[in-house]
């Protein structure tokens, strides 16, 4: 899949864009100022294979719990900040790895321009995010909606803001609810500026539904070699945004990352009680981050052929079932022992 080529930014030690892996990003769900309770999910979130985590700064207080929080964490912290210039010249000050501001909301020119300063000192990146929901009134007014064409006009205004004062470290978001019109809007802002995009559907939704609809704007627009960095916005555990993130990414074979469960959905010619294996399975291989790929298959029509080309497989028959292991048959085990087995060859494998 050949990618868009844009800018590389640094986020602390991570790289977004310039060839670099898409990264998976996530967001707090905590109270900032409650420094232990947010410690405490971005730990989770590391676990899960979250690269990057912003933290809402809504006050000093919540400013002033950053340092506290950044030295307890392995992942670069971005500061999501609104309306008060202070509050991101605190978080520089601070040492986050990102700020996340739109500088239209900033306020004076010159406000705007002392988070630069800073900013550019440190050599923190800036990522505009641009929501249908914060479009400008008169951009509303021009378009008549938050049209992808409203969308990216306004992107493009605040890019020339910091443009002007000579900062480029910039990471772009153009995000909305309605996914026709983030892919279209994405799709817009790509033709006008290398900077590289953090793609996502913006209140996506509860887990069910909002990892539907995530996958489809997300996905598409990676499909199209756009993107750099994506963050999965759904209503509940924020791990949940980051597994439905690594499967977007491995869908389209664009990273690999612990465990892909290749399951067949049964029918009238599985023989074997499959579904609480593959969720046994699961269970099992869940906090895994080296890439593999198990089979557990219920039939001996599809089962045999997709159980051979992952790295472990079972293929169930009538009171049994075939293991396999890199595409060889090693051995026929009875049904209430193919769980097992398969996870005893899983070990020796992952130890390899």
């Amino acid at each position: 899949m050949k990618r868009r080529k844009t800018k590389k930014v640094w986020v602390g030690k991570v790289a977004i864009g310039g060839g670099a892996p898409i990264s998976v990003q996530s967001m707090t769900k905590t109270d900032t100022r409650d420094v232990s309770s947010t410690v405490k999910q971005i730990k989770k979130l590391e676990k899960a294979g979250c690269e990057i985590i912003r933290v809402a700064v809504p006050d000093m207080e919540a400013a002033c719990a950053l340092p506290r929080i950044k030295q307890k964490i392995n992942i670069p912290l971005v500061a999501d900040i609104h309306f008060d210039y202070r509050l991101a010249l605190k978080a520089v000050e601070f040492g986050v790895d990102k700020l996340r501001i739109n500088p239209g909301n900033i306020g004076q020119a010159w406000k705007v321009k002392e988070i630069v300063k800073a900013a550019s000192e440190r050599k923190i990146p800036i990522r505009i995010g641009v929501n249908a929901g914060s479009v400008p009134r008169d951009l509303l007014a021009k378009y008549k909606k938050a049209s992808p064409e409203a969308l990216v006009e306004s992107a493009i205004r605040q890019i020339r803001i910091l443009e002007d004062l000579n900062f480029n470290d910039i990471v772009i978001s153009v995000k909305a609810f309605d996914v026709p019109t983030t892919i279209r809007a994405y799709e817009l802002i790509s033709k006008k500026t290398n900077y590289p995009l953090h793609l996502g559907i913006t209140e996506a939704g509860l887990p069910q539904s909002g990892a539907i609809r995530s996958a489809l704007g997300i996905g598409l627009l990676l499909a199209q070699g756009i993107g750099d960095t994506i963050r999965v916005s759904l209503t509940g555990d924020p791990v949940e945004e980051v597994k439905v993130g690594y499967e977007i990414l491995k869908s389209l074979n664009l990273r690999e990352y612990g465990p892909t469960i290749i399951s067949c959905p049964t029918c009238g010619r599985c023989e074997i009680d499959l579904i609480p294996m593959v969720k046994e399975v699961e269970k099992k291989l869940k906090n895994i981050k080296i890439p593999i790929k198990v089979a557990v298959m219920g039939c001996v029509v599809n089962g045999p052929g997709e159980a051979r080309y992952a790295d472990l497989g079972i293929a169930g028959g009538k009171g049994y079932g075939l293991l396999f292991r890199k595409g060889k048959i090693i051995g026929k085990v009875k049904e209430k022992d193919l769980v097992r087995a398969l996870l005893i060859e899983a070990k020796g494998l992952l130890k390899k």
